[in-house]
């Protein structure tokens, strides 16, 4: 007996401040998820955007004014991406951890050997992952169809980062405080479906009255949109600079509150 126990001698495994192979497997593991159902998580969000882009083009007919210096159609566009790279995040997100709640396997990212930081940083840099693909898939495809010019990729990339990072964040948020999928549509029907499209997708602020123009400067969507498309066209409605240190503050804020309730097990533990 002495021999055994100086022979097989039980320890707690050593991973270093961050797990990385864990870390990593799970971010495989939820790019694989949605890479298995490409048509629906990739493919239509792209058909989504073209059909914006098709009916206002038809509708508007020969009354398509320049907006910011550039058609109507090339103002649109990187709208278009950019709010499909929000709501893209968003689900992506919300979806992991909703399907892990119902099915009862989110136990197993739980009694992993996971931190809280490798937990919430995987399943939100898969977003990440998710909402780049398409965007550089859907501006492939809009470059066919529309003229879009490439003032800053730096930008376009910076402005991305930032907000599918805040709508990750928020949907691993929603997540955690939805108990069924009704609760998620509400988040998305009555929050990011109004706020992104009052962000200026279709229409440059300069239009808006004063008082509205106040409420947009106030929506973080707006700064998400502006500084995307600023990538694009070099020109912007409001100032990519209070927009880059309020989204990255936002970042911050929205991740550092995911980090915390999913480390006290909000909803997720007994």
């Amino acid at each position: 007996m002495v021999e055994l126990n100086k022979k097989y001698q039980i320890n707690v495994k050593r991973f270093g401040f961050i797990n990385w192979i864990g870390f990593k497997s799970l971010w495989f593991k939820e790019c694989n998820r949605f890479i298995a159902v490409w048509q629906q998580t990739l493919l239509s969000p792209l058909v989504s955007s073209l059909l914006f882009l098709s009916v206002l083009s038809l509708a508007l007919g020969n009354n398509r004014g320049d907006v910011l210096g550039f058609s109507f159609m090339s103002f649109l566009a990187p709208g278009l991406i950019a709010m499909s790279i929000l709501t893209q995040s968003f689900s992506h997100s919300v979806s992991s951890l909703m399907i892990g709640k119902i099915q009862g396997n989110i136990v197993d990212m739980l009694y992993a050997p996971l931190s809280a930081l490798e937990v919430t940083m995987a399943i939100i840099l898969a977003a990440l992952t998710r909402s780049f693909l398409i965007a550089i898939i859907s501006i492939g495809v809009f470059s066919i169809f529309v003229d879009i010019p490439l003032n800053n990729i730096l930008f376009i990339f910076i402005f991305g980062f930032l907000s599918a990072f805040i709508l990750g964040s928020l949907g691993f948020i929603a997540g955690l405080w939805a108990e069924k999928f009704d609760h998620t549509a509400t988040v998305t029907n009555f929050v990011i479906t109004p706020l992104s499209f009052l962000s200026g997708v279709f229409y440059s602020i300069d239009k808006l009255p004063n008082f509205f123009q106040i409420i947009s400067n106030i929506n973080p969507f707006f700064y998400m949109i502006d500084g995307f498309r600023y990538g694009f066209l070099g020109k912007s409605d409001g100032s990519i600079s209070v927009g880059l240190i309020y989204l990255s503050a936002l970042s911050i804020v929205t991740w550092c509150l995911a980090f915390l309730l999913y480390k006290k097990g909000y909803k997720i533990k007994s």
